[in-house]
């Protein structure tokens, strides 16, 4: 019969088989898979072995790499729980049996493993790679909010307070500025951001709000003015810029997505804008981009009535690029990404500094007009109450 393929989140994801079925000891491989007797890894950790598994130069077979997707799945969604496929669906037959074989092992077991495996591969295709490691991008630039590095002609920027969900910090905007700047001059064709742990960004991090010196007015000018340099760096950004969302996405971490070039999901990500909620209005040019991009009805109803999408209504809609499915996301986004950073710089440069020519005269009036309007509602009654009530509705939690 012919060969079918079987995806897994690798550079070689489709290999051919011929005989799955000839599988009966999966649990055998002969890598360090048992657990530590300590916690599980992190899912920090386990995000950090995600991306080790995409710069594997060898294909370690069909067996070991059903034991990744098995680990994958018992480590994010628990014991298997769907049914089990027909005799003669022979992929997803393998897959479903691989993960039926982990039985009861928690998650944090799981994500364990699934490091350890990794680790062992890794380990075993020698110190190149092992040992490669992304650059930092610039000359001794280090970030406190932010992983940024730059390695196969692609510099990421990934937000990093995994255990706020990403949340923005007025230190954060101030790195995000920085890191644009910088990654707008270095050598790298492409960049892109992406989310430490479950979470793509949770929008801002709401002690933003805290009144300091100065007062009310103060802190809504000086915000204003911050907001106004971090959307007018994406609108001036001269290369390709790409959103890999990762997980929820919330707040300005969605209205920046009509400025960037390429917007891939997993399928598990969500998209929810809830100014009206917290007494606030639209940012990142969303009021411009958005009606633009989905039609006024659809967009009114994300950035006016606080609808949150779905990975697939927001690829529907024109603001998502491509879904992926969650196990196989980091592998085939990073393989694709890096077959476009092999494209020739310059070329893809102009092309989209043509694109956005157009029309970034009206970006910047959209931007400016968007940020004095939430100054005036960052001074508003009716902002501070809605944020007052939602701190008062976290404490009681």
């Amino acid at each position: 019969m012919a060969g079918v393929a079987l995806q897994c989140s690798a550079p070689w994801r489709l290999v051919k088989l011929r005989s799955l079925v000839r599988f009966s000891s999966i649990p055998s491989l002969k890598f360090h898979t048992t657990a530590s007797p300590m916690m599980g890894a992190t899912v920090e950790q386990f995000e950090q072995a995600k991306g080790k598994l995409s710069t594997l130069r060898n294909d370690p077979g069909n067996e070991v790499k059903l034991k990744i997707y098995a680990l994958f799945k018992q480590a994010t969604q628990g014991p298997c729980n769907t049914p089990k496929p027909g005799m003669l669906d022979f992929v997803n037959k393998a897959k479903w049996d691989a993960w039926k074989s982990l039985g009861a092992i928690s998650q944090d077991e799981a994500r364990q493993q699934y490091c350890n495996l990794i680790g062992s591969l890794v380990e075993a295709e020698g110190p190149s790679s092992a040992q490669e490691a992304a650059s930092p991008v610039g000359s001794g630039a280090t970030y406190k909010t932010l992983l940024v590095t730059t390695e196969d002609d692609i510099t990421t920027i990934k937000l990093n307070r995994p255990a706020k969900k990403n949340a923005i910090t007025t230190e954060m905007y101030s790195e995000m500025i920085a890191a644009l700047e910088q990654a707008a001059k270095d050598q790298s064709v492409i960049t892109v951001f992406t989310g430490a742990g479950d979470f793509y960004c949770s929008g801002n991090d709401l002690t933003n709000f805290q009144l300091k010196e100065g007062g009310v007015e103060e802190m809504a000018r000086q915000g204003g003015e911050l907001l106004r340099k971090y959307v007018r760096a994406y609108i001036d950004f001269p290369k390709p810029l790409v959103a890999v969302v990762n997980g929820p996405a919330v707040g300005i971490s969605v209205t920046l997505l009509g400025l960037f070039d390429l917007v891939y999901a997993t399928e598990r990500a969500t998209f929810h804008t809830p100014f009206s909620q917290l007494g606030q209005s639209a940012e990142g040019c969303s009021s411009y981009t958005f009606p633009k991009i989905m039609g006024t009805a659809k967009a009114s109803e994300m950035l006016l009535f606080n609808k949150r999408l779905t990975a697939a209504q927001a690829c529907e809609l024109g603001l998502v690029t491509e879904v992926f499915p969650d196990s196989s996301f980091q592998s085939e986004v990073w393989t694709r990404l890096k077959a476009y950073a092999k494209l020739p710089r310059n070329s893809l440069a102009f092309s989209k500094q043509l694109i956005r020519s157009v029309e970034k005269e009206r970006l910047y009036a959209v931007n400016d007009a968007e940020v004095e309007c939430l100054i005036g509602r960052w001074m508003s009654d009716e902002c501070f109450n809605a944020v007052m009530s939602f701190f008062q509705a976290k404490a009681k939690l």
